[in-house]
């Protein structure tokens, strides 16, 4: 894990110039304890999104016909389920699986090996997934559509996961985007983006729910809770699961801090 740390740093440090956007075309349930993280068995209402932060940038979302969904699925940490649809990003390995499991319905590269940019726009039941494609910084400076901004429509929410994003939005983006009820969002202000930018970001957003993701020690997460805490209510969740609905929804943009394995 040292070995890995460092080759992030030293990628980090290469990568340092800012990409620039490119314009492109928007309550019950059952806890099942199978390992360190609480996996839930949604016995969700038609209005109900089951949010799990499994670590680092994975989240497992259940729907209520028990669709699961795997965000930045990868081999370091997945959730204890297997899931009908994975999401990558593939700026680090810790986003991604040249491997996925066999039993995977659906999985879904947020860049693109035979054309400029990666189009996704699936119906799974009672989940809908497209993407928004972004770029990454790479050892030979921009990378055009590397990654996506995952968007995932369930239960009459919206939900993004904006993936390992390096750069601010175009109207472009946010067109495509459209309105953000819920967003998961990477705060380690160094190896994606500064927390300023990623700040501009969400308030560009306007998202009612904020999850913070893609952090790697307390120390980081807390200076981005002492910048979000001027502007947004801050919430801590006991465990690493909620149920969320429209209804749910807090009346102030909130963020809501998942606890969840970090690197």
């Amino acid at each position: 894990m040292r070995a890995f740390l460092r080759a992030l740093a030293l990628i980090a440090a290469v990568f340092s110039a800012p990409a620039q956007a490119e314009e492109v075309a928007c309550l019950s349930h059952v806890a099942e304890n199978t390992g360190p993280f609480r996996i839930i068995k949604a016995a969700l209402k038609a209005e109900e999104v089951s949010l799990t932060f499994v670590g680092h940038s994975t989240f497992l979302i259940e729907s209520a016909k028990g669709v699961r969904i795997a965000t930045d699925y990868n081999d370091y940490v997945k959730p204890n389920a297997i899931p009908d649809i994975a999401t990558m990003n593939r700026a680090h390995d810790t986003h991604f699986t040249h491997n996925p499991d066999k039993r995977i319905t659906h999985v879904l590269r947020g860049w693109s090996d035979s054309g400029p940019r990666a189009v996704h726009d699936l119906t799974f039941h009672d989940v809908r997934v497209r993407n928004v494609p972004t770029n990454i910084r790479s050892y030979n400076g921009t990378e055009r559509y590397g990654n996506s901004i995952f968007v995932f429509e369930i239960a009459g929410l919206c939900i993004a996961h904006l993936g390992h994003l390096h750069h601010t939005l175009t109207p472009e983006h946010l067109k495509a985007i459209g309105q953000f009820d819920i967003v998961m969002v990477p705060v380690d202000g160094s190896f994606t983006m500064d927390q300023d930018g990623m700040m501009e970001v969400l308030d560009t957003l306007g998202a009612k729910l904020m999850i913070p993701m893609h952090y790697f020690g307390q120390s980081t997460l807390s200076r981005f809770l002492e910048k979000t805490g001027e502007r947004y209510e801050i919430k801590r969740n006991a465990t690493n699961n909620t149920v969320v609905s429209r209804e749910s929804l807090p009346a102030k943009p909130t963020v809501l801090v998942l606890p969840g394995r970090h690197f």
